[in-house]
């Protein structure tokens, strides 16, 4: 599978932190106050400029603010280098996924939703409400036993999938079975070693045969950093295919 979309390096960031004062009776208590913001990636809230950072970049959290703001102001973000709408979507949750986000924000990003580039703000919506999910899934994962799947084909592909589902990335199962059988037959360690890609060095590898700069531009959370590992083939070759067709469902041939 050809990387068609242009992959960007992270970019490198510094957390600023200061110090505030605040005086009680005659003694004066220091207050640490972290700015989380960056220079590449910030959520932000209407009207509030971003600080700059220069080291690498933290976790970004939405500005949490009280129930009825938090249900009428706008988030926006900045896009850094390795960011895709479907990451994105999934880190801020936003209602209706990559879709939704690329909708939203079609007339900046252009015809081509799988090419976003740093610097570029993008426009979330509403707020999620990030605090009440979290709590919830924290509930839900202390009382709901792991799911355990078989070590094969089958068990790859639902992996795969319940991991999709988290992350807001489309596809099916026979729409991968059906990409799987005909790029690998379902061998996880099958690799093309005589087209174009391998001429230049960077072969088709694993059940949907990603070549390694499409597979880390794309590479799911969660799943293993190897492009060989099946579940993290397929996840990091549907993430691909949800930026660049919408679904791993409509791929029926190279892509």
């Amino acid at each position: 599978m050809s990387a068609k979309g242009k992959h960007r390096r992270p970019k490198q960031h510094r957390i600023a932190r200061r110090l505030a004062f605040a005086g009680t009776g005659g003694a004066a208590l220091a207050l640490p106050l972290i700015g989380a913001t960056t220079a590449g990636a910030a959520v932000t809230q209407p009207a509030v400029a971003p600080a700059t950072s220069t080291l690498s970049r933290p976790a970004v959290q939405p500005v949490v603010q009280p129930a009825a703001e938090n249900a009428a102001l706008p988030l926006t973000y900045s896009v850094v280098g390795g960011d895709t709408l479907s990451k994105i979507a999934a880190d801020h949750s936003v209602s209706g996924g990559w879709q939704t986000l690329y909708a939203d924000n079609r007339s900046a990003i252009g015809a081509d939703p799988s090419v976003i580039r740093p610097g570029l703000t993008l426009r979330l919506g509403a707020a999620a409400k990030a605090s009440a999910a979290k709590a919830t899934a924290v509930t839900a994962a202390a009382v709901k036993p792991a799911a355990t799947y078989a070590n094969n084909l089958d068990g790859w592909i639902r992996e795969s999938l319940d991991i999709m589902a988290r992350h807001g990335i489309p596809g099916s199962y026979n729409g991968i079975h059906r990409n799987v059988m005909r790029e690998s037959s379902g061998n996880p360690l099958a690799i093309n070693n005589w087209d174009s890609n391998a001429a230049a060095g960077i072969p088709s590898k694993g059940l949907l045969q990603v070549i390694d700069p499409t597979f880390r531009a794309y590479h799911v959370p969660g799943t293993a950093m190897d492009s060989y590992d099946p579940v993290a083939n397929i996840t990091a070759a549907c993430n691909y295919a949800a930026a660049r067709y919408g679904s791993i469902d409509n791929v029926n041939g190279a892509y």
